[in-house]
């Protein structure tokens, strides 16, 4: 019988789990932790309408070495690796800390979201292999109580350094946090990698970086920084988009491909992986408009609007530690289809919202979404990592969390055009502030955000249908 006496922090492994959630938490905590500074950061470096990049580098950054860094832990193994993530992690966090303009602190950021980029496919890649798959059923509750716990420490966190001390204690904080993790990795887990002489796909690292680059800067940046039917709006998206095909034919050839033609071939990983393409789309969308929906629609302040957000990252990892539980009972794919349900009825709640709606009532909705997406995450994902062997498993979880990054960035755009386009024809203008508008205008605008997160809730249904009824497991 798996107990979490065998499995947890107190078992012979526990040292290794600790450091992947210390590591884990590192990208947990800054998700959160920077958005309660940005008032200050600005105030203090300038650069008002430079701070988005400030969240946008790094996403890019992350999300294009995730599958880079996910193919070199398969071919050398995963210790040097997330070794490697955290040092740049906390590198560029000191960098941060004394970044002296709002340029030099996106750069650093970027730097930041290299290390990260590194650290989460190959942590959740060391759970895939130190564990079993009933084990992990077990572990699941551990590595989700990381964001959990980084939902709560997160903004606390941010508030007390920018009123007590300083907003560059926020990157500061990642310093000791980095240290333990580097030396728990780096002295208790060992691993046996065979050592034969790798052919780097440099050609298709290079495609593929400045690719998916300019294709995930294009969506984020369309119709914000450029228009859409402008040379830069069509031309950096087309120019990332023919890298990228370029990048598929150098794959065919490539001796050792950073992503193999047949991951693509897998009717397993193909439906996994749109699922988390879907994820990243409603989750962006939540994220970035139902705390204005609260602040500007329903008329709470900020704080109120980010406790009825917080019930989601809430919702997600309770669910998250019980899935394991239940796909070991049910399968996979029935407790991935049961999660889709419950969140697309979340997601659908979100359309009943009215201006006389009570912030409860956001909060519950967001909760019940926070479930269904912890049921469903959880699932597809070992269920992609259990299907494949040591060898390929860092490019399996890399592949799955590139496409929850390419969905945030689409979703960005999507979401974004969408309530542009609501309020440019009642409003006048794109360049409004929230706060002028007026909250039945504002309401309006983002109900079709929310219709929209409906249809991409049913993509992510279509495509956990999709899914073989029987996974066969490799371990």
């Amino acid at each position: 019988m798996i107990t979490r006496a065998s499995v947890g922090l107190r078992s012979e492994r526990g040292p290794v789990l600790l450091g992947v959630m210390l590591s884990m938490g590192l990208i947990a905590i800054d998700a959160t932790i920077l958005a309660t500074a940005v008032p200050s950061v600005v105030n203090d470096l300038g650069g008002f309408s430079q701070f988005p990049w400030l969240f946008s580098i790094f996403l890019l950054t992350q999300a294009v070495t995730v599958p880079i860094f996910a193919k070199l832990s398969d071919s050398y193994g995963r210790k040097p690796v997330v070794l490697a993530g955290i040092a740049v992690f906390g590198v560029a966090s000191v960098l941060c800390g004394v970044a002296w303009s709002m340029p030099a602190l996106i750069a650093f950021r970027a730097l930041q979201g290299l290390g990260a980029g590194a650290i989460q496919p190959t942590c959740m890649t060391i759970v895939g292999d130190i564990y079993t798959l009933q084990e992990r059923a077990k572990v699941q509750g551990y590595l989700a109580s990381v964001w959990a716990i980084s939902s709560v420490v997160g903004p606390t966190l941010g508030g007390v350094f920018v009123e007590t001390l300083d907003w560059r204690w926020i990157f500061f904080i990642n310093i000791p946090l980095a240290a333990v993790a580097f030396w728990m990795i780096s002295r208790r887990f060992h691993e046996k990698v065979e050592r034969v002489k790798h052919q780097v796909d440099v050609a298709g690292a290079v495609l593929l970086t400045l690719g998916a680059s300019l294709l995930i800067l294009g969506l984020l940046e369309g119709g914000v920084l450029w228009s859409w039917l402008t040379l830069p709006g069509i031309g950096v998206p087309a120019a990332g988009l023919v890298l990228v095909v370029a990048f598929g034919f150098v794959e065919r050839r490539a001796a050792e491909p950073i992503l193999p033609t047949w991951v693509f071939r897998n009717r397993l990983l193909v439906s996994t992986s749109i699922a988390s393409l879907a994820i990243g789309a409603v989750l962006i969308g939540l994220t970035s408009y139902v705390p204005l929906y609260a602040q500007n629609v329903l008329g709470h302040n900020a704080l109120v609007a980010g406790f009825a957000l917080a019930a989601l990252t809430l919702g997600w990892p309770i669910a998250a530690s019980m899935s394991g539980r239940v796909y070991l009972r049910i399968g996979f794919r029935a407790t991935a289809l049961l999660g889709t349900l419950i969140g697309l009825v979340g997601v659908a709640g979100l359309t009943l919202l009215r201006p006389t709606t009570s912030i409860g009532q956001v909060g519950a909705t967001c909760f019940v979404i926070g479930i269904g997406m912890g049921f469903v995450a959880a699932p597809i994902l070992v269920a992609a990592q259990s299907s494949v062997d040591w060898s390929v498993r860092g490019v399996v979880t890399g592949t799955s969390m590139f496409a929850r990054s390419m969905g945030s960035a689409l979703g960005i755009a999507v979401f974004g055009a969408i309530a542009n386009a609501g309020l440019g024809t009642t409003v006048g203008t794109h360049a409004s502030t929230a706060s002028s508008i007026a909250p039945a205008v504002m309401a309006a605008a983002l109900q079709n955000v929310f219709l929209a997160s409906v249809v991409g809730a049913a993509v992510m249904l279509v495509a956990v249908l999709c899914m073989p009824r029987r996974v066969t497991t490799v371990a």
